[in-house]
């Protein structure tokens, strides 16, 4: 079943042991990313060449370049992946049990300052970079933003092929957070890739060349694809993004040789006068009210997923609702299933077996979508088999993966929408979680306590390492909203960000990498951060942890304790999931770079504490590496005073405000301070672009970078006192560089 590193590990701190099968006030910054829609801008994505890559050539199949060539492939079936071989990474977590531990120890305490960079590949895009690479037979598999498939060789970082799914670039308008992938999948000879405008495509590993192509979209929602698929008994499984702009969630699997759909198991029921798809969706409209269907309902599967191939159990992490507010979605009551849970599911089939809800009558946007974790824990002098997951509500969670069963769940950082699980696995919320009477600040922000970033766990020391922030957030119903398809369906008041991101906010906001004890539900050691959204985190060897940062480093710790013992530049932030894997006979550590997604385009002023800029790059070294890091964008310098001048009245540019932040504010900031990433900070638009604002906006110029229309929603008043808003806001941003250039 495993490999020795992977057998029990008597831990000195919680007899723990890793087994082989074992997805914002400066604060409330995070509405941003869940209130607005359209994003991109007023320039396209960098296009230099790439470290180690040779030029384009022309391939046999649409969207495939090659470099170049290399030999046949091994194929990747189940048993290469339970076993896990050290010097590959085979599967998103390592293995199905996605523990993110390597027992590669070339690499040690006593030699990691001797790491140098090896290589370096230029990504060309300036967007949010989120993947896990894989490597498999001296081969790594990397996506890019806007789903695009690199194969590079993983000693020196020159290309093998690239696929590009030529996702339409207008498609910007159907996702939230980002032109984000979070990774691939290999079986057999192909990779598989989830494409942004939502199709799932197997690529063969030698060529690059597109084998089949399958739309995973139903109509009527605005769904999109960010997260990795999995391959578990033959079937590739995906969920889909979507559940802000209203959606109905589900997750499929479909046939790994062929595309074809195996099977698609719904996360919330639909309309009741149509029936019901199974006797659990049955069941779970019970717990809901209203006519939740017509927005979605929410549950989007959009990231974590494990796997354990002895139980044949696989288990999905489902999201928040749509809209987000329970009381609308909802209105008399109900634990709204199978939103926030984790949902236990037979592969073969997609028949639900067990669900644990986290989250229930979500209404923070508390997904459950995040990293699951698979282990066997000694707890209470008995060894169990226990799921691991820390999603955004605040709470470490500890499941019995084998029933379902609560076991216990303590906070990981400040939350005050609830107080603690009671011994039924229920949260017991304060009053502070109620907003219908209106706008409460509450903890954490949607950014949630802990997002899609990858934890690691570390058999020899027995903790969990995961990255963790510390935000707030302004929560208030929206009376009057209605579901309108093709924007987003928070159900949220808007009107609260007036002064959303602004300098003098007396929120704070805070984020540190947390070692965590899961036996004993407690904290060992923290290392604080300069600001959110920093990278995930990969164990190694006897005590050694890495993990990338939002202000552009790359890091070893000891694991056990936490001390620093090397770090080196990355030129951006860095927040995906390093890997390690061996080729011939030396150690590599990589991680794929890149400023940008859901924090880096709407977290204003915290996001640019990172003070970094987009470049995506994947980064890899080793003992002894003498290459050089590549340098980061430069910072953009002093807001310039406005650039034009548009009319409007104070009621005019309060209205600007909202409508600015209900639509565009989660790509392009609040209050129109933009974090870093690739979408432009509206606050630096020159004469010309000013001139071009409403055939922008309105007529689609810049389209084609990923700057969609928006006719259908906006009419040219609203483009008018939007213009307005971001002068303002231009103005204010000028004359604060001013002031602080006089102290």
């Amino acid at each position: 079943m495993s490999s020795e590193s992977d057998r029990p590990i008597s831990s000195p701190r919680s007899a723990l042991s890793a087994i082989g099968l074992v997805a914002c006030p400066l604060l409330v910054i995070a509405a941003i990313a869940l209130s607005l829609a359209g994003c991109s801008a007023f320039s396209s994505s960098s296009s230099s060449s790439g470290d180690g890559a040779s030029d384009a050539q022309s391939a046999a199949a649409a969207g495939a370049t090659t470099g170049t060539s290399r030999t046949a492939v091994r194929a990747v079936d189940r048993a290469r992946i339970v076993a896990a071989a050290p010097g590959e990474w085979t599967s998103h977590g390592r293995n199905y049990a996605e523990q993110r531990y390597s027992p590669l120890d070339q690499i040690t305490e006593a030699n990691v300052t001797d790491l140098g960079l090896a290589w370096s590949f230029d990504l060309q895009s300036d967007h949010g970079v989120e993947a896990t690479p894989l490597v498999a037979d001296g081969v790594m598999y990397v996506s890019a933003p806007w789903s695009i498939v690199h194969a590079l060789d993983a000693a020196t970082g020159a290309k093998v092929w690239t696929f590009d799914p030529e996702v339409p670039r207008s498609y910007a308008r159907k996702v939230c957070c980002g032109f984000v992938n979070r990774g691939v999948a290999l079986w057999g000879d192909k990779v598989f890739v989830g494409t942004l405008d939502g199709r799932i495509i197997g690529v063969d590993r030698a060529t690059g060349k597109q084998v089949w192509s399958t739309s995973t979209i139903e109509p009527g929602f605005s769904y999109s694809i960010t997260g990795a698929p999995r391959v578990v008994e033959g079937k590739v499984v995906i969920g889909n993004a979507g559940a802000d702009l209203g959606a109905r969630g589900y997750v499929s699997g479909y046939d790994a040789e062929t595309g074809a759909l195996a099977w698609r198991t719904y996360t919330v029921p639909g309309d009741p006068a149509k029936g019901f798809e199974s006797k659990a969706l049955e069941e779970a409209a019970k717990t809901w009210t209203g006519e939740w269907w017509k927005a979605g309902g929410g549950g989007t599967a959009w990231d974590g997923m494990a796997y354990d191939p002895d139980l044949k159990l696989l288990y999905v992490g489902t999201g928040n609702g749509s809209p987000h507010v329970r009381w609308l979605r909802s209105p008399d009551g109900g634990d709204n299933l199978y939103l926030s849970s984790i949902i236990a599911l037979r592969p073969e089939t997609g028949e639900l077996v067990w669900h644990y809800q986290t989250t229930p009558a979500e209404s923070w946007d508390y997904t459950s979508t995040q990293h699951i974790m698979l282990a066997d824990l000694e707890i209470e002098g008995k060894l169990r088999k226990v799921l691991l997951h820390a999603p955004k509500n605040g709470f470490f969670f500890v499941i019995d993966r084998e029933t379902g069963q609560f076991i216990s769940a303590k906070p990981i950082a400040p939350v005050t929408w609830a107080t603690h699980y009671d011994a039924n696995g229920r949260p017991v919320e304060t009053p502070n979680a109620d907003f219908r009477d209106g706008s409460r600040f509450i903890k954490p922000s949607p950014y949630g306590a802990h997002t899609w970033t990858p934890m690691s766990l570390h058999p020899k020391t027995g903790l969990v390492y995961l990255p963790v922030t510390d935000m707030g957030y302004i929560y208030g119903g929206d009376k009057d909203w209605k579901f309108k398809q093709g924007m987003f369906n928070t159900g949220l008041d808007m009107s609260a960000f007036e002064t959303f991101g602004e300098n003098d906010s007396t929120e704070t906001w805070g984020a540190y990498l947390l070692a965590w004890d899961p036996v004993n539900q407690r904290e060992v050691w923290r290392h604080t951060h300069r600001t959110g959204f920093n990278g995930g985190t990969l164990s190694t060897g006897d005590n050694l942890l890495f993990e990338g940062s939002a202000d552009g480093r790359f890091v070893a710790y000891r694991a056990s304790d936490g001390k620093q013992l090397w770090e080196s530049p990355v030129g951006t932030g860095a927040m995906a999931g390093p890997v390690t894997y061996v080729v011939n006979g030396e150690q590599y550590v990589a991680v794929a770079a890149g400023w940008g997604g859901s924090f880096g385009l709407s977290g204003g002023e915290a996001a640019l504490l990172a003070g970094v800029r987009g470049g995506g790059r994947v980064l890899a070294w080793k003992l002894g590496g003498k290459a050089v890091v590549p340098p980061g964008k430069a910072p953009l310098g002093p807001v310039p005073p406005p650039a034009a001048k548009v009319a409007a009245t104070e009621q005019e540019l309060r209205r600007g405000s909202v409508v600015y932040h209900t639509q565009c504010s989660a790509c392009h900031g609040p209050g129109v301070i933009g974090g870093g990433s690739a979408v432009p900070d509206l606050r630096y638009l020159d004469a010309t672009q000013h001139s071009l604002f409403e055939q922008t906006v309105l007529g689609g110029l810049h389209e084609p970078a990923g700057m969609p229309r928006f006719d259908d929603l906006l009419t040219k008043d609203d483009v008018r006192i939007i213009q307005a808003y971001i002068l303002k806001q231009a103005a204010k941003g000028h004359a604060a560089e001013l002031e602080q250039k006089a102290r």
